[in-house]
């Protein structure tokens, strides 16, 4: 039996088909079975944004089988970690949950030389996170 996470993050944007799939990508690549890892949006795409995938392909972290989901109460309430990359109030509020809201641009549109330095912004965040969540564990 393998050990429980040492907590679980939700990653939310509006589309869930770039940023939070970047972050989510970058999170189980960076912190394995560790940490639980979800990503959902509020108006969720039809699929994730190519250049996210391609742009993800080239630090060596595949994300194309990721598909984007409804952001859900039952998600936010699961979550001790709900990090929102842009998605304004859409994400519902619950007390003992640590909330952070990531400035990041959105890469919709864009080509994959625009979301290069979006992705290595997002790794900078999430490497960033882990670090607080094992300081956390160590306290």
């Amino acid at each position: 039996m393998s050990p429980s996470p040492l907590a679980s993050v939700l990653f939310v944007c509006v589309h869930n088909a770039g940023r939070s799939q970047m972050a989510a990508g970058f999170l189980n690549d960076l912190a394995g079975d560790r940490i639980e890892v979800r990503s959902a949006g509020s108006v969720p795409g039809d699929q994730v944004n190519p250049a996210a995938v391609e742009a993800m392909k080239e630090v060596g972290v595949d994300i194309s089988a990721a598909k984007p989901k409804v952001l859900t109460t039952e998600a936010v309430q699961a979550s001790d970690y709900v990090i929102t990359m842009g998605c304004g109030d859409a994400c519902p509020i619950f007390p003992g949950k640590k909330y952070l809201d990531w400035a990041l641009e959105d890469p919709a549109g864009k080509g994959v030389e625009a979301v290069r330095p979006i992705r290595d912004e997002i790794k900078t965040h999430i490497e960033a996170l882990i670090a607080e969540i094992d300081a956390q564990q160590e306290a």
